[in-house]
């Protein structure tokens, strides 16, 4: 019987319209790209499989699961199964290599280390961690595996570093199902933000940078914008439309000489939003789409920010986004550009204002180069899709706690 590696050769060749040695600068490339990484791998098997591995991830296969990788490199399904799923080699050396080559290849001092919460939807209730939860790849509730994942944006390109599982807070509890999946004792729960943190600690000062942006599952939380002040990270993150905030550049009425100084009301950033003149918003060009320039509108705006239990909180930027209306009212047959927050037009953000006399001097920030960050959360999830669609990240077969954690190797 002719190997599945041989009628894969025959195959191409068959169906190749160019000659094959165009491509053996690319196979000669990728042997290169492979060898820091085949050396951070300790263990003889881990070293002996992950060509192997990574030649089924960059196939023809439409589906990259171990059973089917096995097939395409011809060995047994067990051999591949245990590689990725039970195998005891470590990831961290090839995530650290993988960092070492994106702050290198793609390394700018204002480069954006972007966090998206993302799920993968799961059949089951057995994989570690799954339960009924929002599923952002479905748009609701449903039962699938959720995570936090930290991405590196550039002008030049960008790409996935690291990503740590969300393990709910009952499995947590469950000391059956943790030993049913293999969780180790140290891991317990911890919130996303928390996560994020963890990886921002682990990695930070390796990726040069200049901001980091979230969206507004992550933004929400007041503590987690002051712990990124804290360690003096520039920040873009988004915040709910209730969110309630106080104008600082808004004029104050006439100082009565009694009493306290007047101050702008407390109110909804929809609320300050609606209140807006319609030549306070700035258009910008922030990519290129499939058909042509893709433009938004944004206005910013010092705001002072609250904090929980309804105590003051420090100032910060508030940055509002709107998507134009001219596609949505062809679509939806609206015959004016007026939206409310069901079009989903809108987004809100806070970004870190100076917050100590040291800083003061730094510049605020402009539109197009938070309009630039705001951006870095597509680029994310187009690494995902990218992820997804060509090396099948949102294929595997494993269970245990200890085949999601070797999975990182595959962002």
């Amino acid at each position: 019987m002719t190997p599945a590696w041989a009628q894969r050769k025959e195959a191409l060749l068959s169906d190749c319209l160019v000659s094959p040695e165009v491509f053996n600068p690319i196979v000669n490339r990728l042997g290169e790209f492979v060898v820091p990484y085949h050396h951070a791998l300790e263990t003889e098997a881990g070293q002996r499989h992950v060509d192997r591995y990574l030649a089924g991830l960059l196939s023809h296969l439409e589906r990259k699961n171990a059973e089917k990788i096995a097939t395409l490199v011809d060995v047994e399904r067990q051999v591949m199964q245990d590689f990725i799923g039970t195998a005891s080699w470590d990831h961290r050396p090839l995530i650290t290599v993988l960092v070492g080559q994106v702050a290198e290849r793609l390394g700018e001092p204002d480069g954006i280390i972007a966090f998206d919460p993302s799920s993968f939807p799961k059949r089951g209730a057995h994989s570690v961690g799954v339960k009924r939860q929002w599923c952002g790849h479905r748009g609701k509730v449903d039962t699938c595996q959720v995570g936090v994942s930290m991405g590196y944006v550039s002008r030049q390109d960008h790409a996935l570093l690291d990503f740590r599982l969300s393990l709910p807070e009952d499995w947590a509890r469950d000391e059956r199902r943790r030993q049913e999946c293999h969780v180790p004792p140290a891991v317990q729960y911890h919130t996303r933000q928390a996560q994020c943190l963890e990886m921002l600690d682990e990695w930070g000062e390796q990726v040069p940078h200049g901001w980091v942006t979230g969206d507004e599952e992550l933004g929400r939380h007041t503590r987690f914008r002051g712990q990124l002040r804290e360690r003096g990270e520039r920040y873009v993150l988004g915040v709910p439309c209730t969110t309630t905030m106080r104008d600082v550049e808004a004029p104050l009425p006439e100082y009565q000489g009694r009493g306290r100084r007047p101050k702008a009301p407390w109110q909804s950033v929809t609320e300050w939003r609606t209140s807006l003149h319609p030549t306070a918003w700035r258009r910008l060009t922030v990519r290129d789409g499939e058909k042509g320039p893709v433009d938004i509108e944004m206005v910013k705006r010092r705001v002072q920010t609250r904090l929980e239990r309804k105590r003051t909180g420090p100032e910060e930027w508030l940055v509002v986004t709107r998507r134009l209306l001219s596609d949505d009212c062809a679509l939806k047959g609206k015959s004016s550009p007026d939206a409310t927050e069901q079009d989903g037009r809108y987004r809100y953000r806070y970004s870190r204002t100076p917050t100590s006399v040291s800083e003061v001097e730094l510049k605020a920030p402009s539109l197009s180069e938070l309009a630039r960050v705001i951006t870095a959360g597509l680029c994310i999830e187009a690494s995902f899709k990218r992820g997804k669609g060509e090396v099948g990240m949102d294929e595997y077969q494993v269970r245990t706690w200890v085949g999601i954690e070797l999975r990182r190797a595959r962002l």
